[in-house]
């Protein structure tokens, strides 16, 4: 099928103005200070990624595709993610706030003039507008990292948004039976599909059941009341030990306070949210939670079976809601609320076998290391996806409220190491179905 060039440079320059819009939000709703602090070893400095989404930029579309001369060569070593890890870059010669402000805005004045003059099509950053595309996601992969870091920041609260809507009145199995078989995993038709999302291949999994909806604060909460981070028996072995080490009863910012657990959420503390998704656990507290339930996390495949299978047709679909791009009524994304919304929200998103919250609200930890599909090509370089292939991190699916759409499909691929909990993550469990009798 051929897409209208007049068509896909409108969506590219869309995508491209609505990461800046966002941009914008999080870099100029604080003051310089917050702007240059480091506010967790875990994180950089706000300004920092400010001038390493430009930078990236530069690199990529002025002077890859449009083959323009460097405007800030002196600056790219400061701005390699891979040279400088996090905790060092506070010392490095970052560009100032306003000096940050000024070349973001330079690179995007001559980018959307390049976007006007350059063919989209001629080769596979070309093709479809994909390196355009590629550039917009990463400015909105480094929005949520922003987000993440205005929730780590100590403050008042600076950062607004309308709440999530209210949940239809309904009665939610819980569990699905998502039927065995083969499927087809990945894709190889998604034009601004990223390297480790293909290519589409065919998998086959047993009949399995999965959580109708995430795991919700008050079902953790439970498991929290019944001993479950001082009993061994539920974690893998190192997760133990990083409940030891660190002394961690609850997910990250939660507190207790008398009978109620209360959670701080970018500057307000507040009540803990009974029917929320639980959010900022660890692989090891997810899976640690789901032994204790006498379940387990599914793997990547099973999850991405629940959320693109549609049983009807056979056919693996873009999003559990079908192909079209995600409307507010499908799914909790782009930052529209601070929050994941409750549970049983978005029936509109529900996958054809009835499977809800698939797609954003809370990134959810799968069993899975993170491993190449059969056929994988890095592309346009070895650093976004093969250096980080093997055990040591394990796969998330399905976004978060703080996913732009245009970095959150059915196919995408997120990954961490199962350490973390800065992370705007969550899950839900899944268990073998039971075989059939005669079978």
């Amino acid at each position: 099928m051929t897409i209208d060039p007049e068509l896909l440079r409108e969506r590219a320059a869309s995508a491209l103005l609505a990461a800046r819009d966002r941009t914008r939000l999080l870099t100029t709703c604080v003051e310089h200070p917050d702007l240059v602090a480091q506010h967790s070893p875990l994180m950089s400095p706000l300004v920092w990624d400010l001038a390493h989404i430009g930078n990236q930029e530069e690199q990529w579309l002025l002077r890859t595709v449009g083959g323009r001369d460097p405007l800030r060569p002196d600056i790219d070593s400061v701005y390699d993610a891979f040279e400088h890890p996090r905790a060092e870059r506070p010392s490095l010669p970052l560009l100032g706030p306003d000096e940050a402000h000024g070349y973001v805005a330079e690179v995007r004045g001559r980018v959307l003039d390049l976007l006007e003059r350059t063919p989209l099509h001629g080769g596979p950053l070309l093709d479809s507008g994909f390196a355009f595309g590629m550039i917009a996601q990463h400015e909105q992969q480094h929005d949520e990292t922003m987000l993440i870091t205005h929730q780590l920041r100590r403050g008042p609260a600076v950062l607004t948004a309308p709440e999530p809507p209210p949940v239809p009145d309904a009665i939610l199995p819980a569990e699905v039976l998502v039927p065995g078989g083969p499927f087809t995993m990945g894709t190889s038709t998604e034009p601004w599909a990223l390297d480790n999302e293909r290519p589409g291949h065919t998998r086959v999994v047993p009949s399995f059941l999965i959580d109708t909806t995430p795991v919700s604060n008050g079902a953790y909460q439970r498991f929290i009341e019944a001993g479950g981070y001082h009993d061994p028996r539920w974690w893998a072995p190192e997760g133990f030990s990083q409940v030891q080490e660190h002394a961690l009863r609850a997910p990250l910012f939660w507190k207790r306070d008398g009978n109620q657990w209360l959670r701080r959420r970018f500057g307000v503390t507040e009540p803990v949210p009974p029917d929320e998704p639980v959010l900022h656990v660890s692989w090891y507290e997810a899976d640690a939670y789901a032994r204790w339930a006498g379940r387990r996390l599914p793997t990547e495949a099973e999850w991405e079976k629940a959320a693109r299978y549609d049983p009807a047709t056979g056919r693996s679909m873009r999003y559990p809601w079908g192909d079209r791009d995600p409307a507010p009524e499908h799914a909790n994304l782009g930052q529209r609320h601070l929050r994941p919304a409750p549970i049983g929200s978005y029936p509109d998103g529900q996958s054809p076998l009835g499977v809800r919250q698939l797609i954003g609200d809370v990134w959810e930890w799968t069993a899975s290391d993170f491993l190449p599909y059969p056929g994988f090509v890095a592309f346009p370089y070895r650093e976004y996806s093969e250096v980080f292939f093997g055990a040591e991190h394990k796969v998330l699916r399905g976004g978060s409220f703080a996913v732009d759409p245009v970095a959150c499909r059915g196919t995408f691929r997120n990954w961490d190491l199962p350490v973390r909990r800065q992370i705007f993550s969550g899950f839900r469990t899944a268990r073998d179905a039971e075989p059939e009798v005669g079978a």
